[in-house]
């Protein structure tokens, strides 16, 4: 299964890289990829303010897609992500981590292996949750360098 995964990741890889004059260096991207996860890890901490959220939705175009491929739930509207990100606010968050496990290039694309884990309360249930899950996330970048769509592959 895994390595059907990777071959597919190289596919997509390859086939982005065969076109797009603008692309960006494999450092400009690792670069963009670690703000990225840097400003999404922010937005879910116990200190977490409306500010945190800004910024992670300033990464995002206008036109963004964001898709969570298990859960075959999609956002492309930044007003209702806002709007959920601010609820989860009144959620107790004891300790939340992302750990970048490795960072894949290809032309204006990268794939992010991380562990996510964490210890929340959420404010809509009695009992505390805690997760610890390997994801991958591919991010493409727009011409602007703001991230376009995102494809969320829980683990």
């Amino acid at each position: 299964m895994m390595k059907k995964f990777i071959s597919v990741l190289f596919f997509f890889l390859f086939s982005f890289s065969s076109h797009g004059k603008d692309n960006y260096t494999p450092e400009q991207l690792i670069d963009k990829a670690k703000a990225f996860v840097a400003a999404k890890n922010a937005r879910q901490q116990p200190n977490t303010t409306i500010k945190e959220i800004e910024n992670y939705i300033s990464l995002l175009s206008d036109d963004f897609i964001d898709e969570h491929v298990k859960f075959k739930f999609t956002y492309t509207d930044k007003a209702k992500l806002r709007e959920d990100m601010i609820n989860k606010l009144k959620d107790e968050v004891i300790h939340s981590s992302i750990e970048v496990n490795e960072i894949m290039v290809g032309a204006n694309v990268v794939f992010v292996k991380m562990t996510e884990s964490g210890k929340v309360k959420p404010s809509h249930i009695d009992k505390t949750i805690e997760y610890s899950k390997t994801n991958i996330v591919s991010l493409e970048f727009d011409k602007s360098g703001l991230v376009k769509h995102i494809r969320r592959h829980h683990g």
